[in-house]
């Protein structure tokens, strides 16, 4: 079985300045370099032949390329805990509509539709219960900004967990018009 996503890769100079923001909260396991990434959609566990028609679905995507810029930091909550710390992108619009076409894709190789609202976001850390504060951290970099990038691809990649956290494989590269 084979754990795929769906995501964008930001350029070096902003996953430098995503890195750069990481200061110690107790109980956060921050993500390292080669995690950094913008999921466009989580696909889950497939098999091998479903692996293969999901990337001949996704290599016949057309979308324009498209430019991002990081926009502020922010959590996931559950029950009043932050559980996620992520850095924000704008704009949405393009990638709502990449989200779409990847889901559509999907859809016809016979997956479900995805049924979240998608919310585009860069993770950078999960939180352990009862850890933090984050406050002082979004405090300080709450604000953060970037000048844009392109968006010339997204990627397939396939996720193994382990002890240490996944560990992201890149399967497949799709460029962007």
């Amino acid at each position: 079985m084979h754990r795929l996503f769906v995501a964008i890769r930001p350029p070096a100079a902003i996953r430098d300045q995503l890195l750069d923001l990481m200061e110690a909260i107790a109980g956060a396991r921050w993500q390292d370099e080669d995690q950094l990434h913008l999921t466009v959609q989580f696909i889950g566990e497939v098999d091998r032949h479903l692996a293969r028609d999901v990337d001949a679905a996704l290599s016949a995507i057309r979308h324009p390329a498209f430019e991002l810029s990081l926009n502020g930091l922010g959590s996931f909550d559950r029950r009043g805990q932050a559980k996620t710390l992520w850095a924000g992108v704008s704009p949405h619009g393009p990638l709502k509509a990449l989200h779409k076409k990847v889901d559509q894709a999907l859809v016809r190789t016979g997956l479900e539709p995805e049924r979240r609202t998608y919310a585009p976001h860069i993770t950078l850390a999960r939180l352990a219960r009862g850890g933090g504060p984050i406050g002082p951290l979004l405090q300080r970099w709450g604000g953060v900004t970037s000048e844009p990038f392109a968006v010339e691809e997204f990627r397939l990649y396939e996720s193994r967990l382990t002890s240490n956290g996944a560990i992201h494989s890149l399967i497949e590269r799709y460029t962007l018009d």
